[in-house]
């Protein structure tokens, strides 16, 4: 199977099909979603580690090279599609159902918050 990647805007559900072929055709099958649940923390954590380091207030020990934070991000939303593959779940459904959500729940909240004005 020939799968094309390329410097284009992706649509969620297009990155959900390329993750699909890639598996099929590179990577055989996807691992047990359980497996994918514990990998996808310790992606998490991985981008948590960085985001310490050069946000917060920890800084990088001296055999840390590797800090690519987008790498790390694209790390976690790929297991995170992995998961949503495998559980039959469109993130592109689920994601404008959660906005709605957080828009309704929100409305008014952010905005009263005196810690963010």
């Amino acid at each position: 199977m020939n799968i094309k990647i390329s410097n284009q805007n992706l649509t969620i559900s297009q990155a959900q099909q390329k993750v699909d072929e890639w598996i099929k055709s590179i990577g055989v099958k996807y691992f047990s979603e359980l497996t994918n649940t514990a990998i996808l923390m310790e992606e998490v954590g991985e981008l948590a580690r960085i985001m310490a380091r050069k946000y917060g207030d920890q800084s990088f020990k001296a055999n840390e090279t590797d800090t690519d934070l987008a790498d790390e991000m694209a790390d976690v939303l790929w297991v995170l599609i992995c998961l949503a593959n495998q559980t039959g779940v469109d993130l592109t459904e689920a994601f404008i159902k959660n906005m709605e959500k957080k828009t309704w729940r929100d409305a008014k909240r952010h905005k009263q918050n005196t810690k963010l004005t």
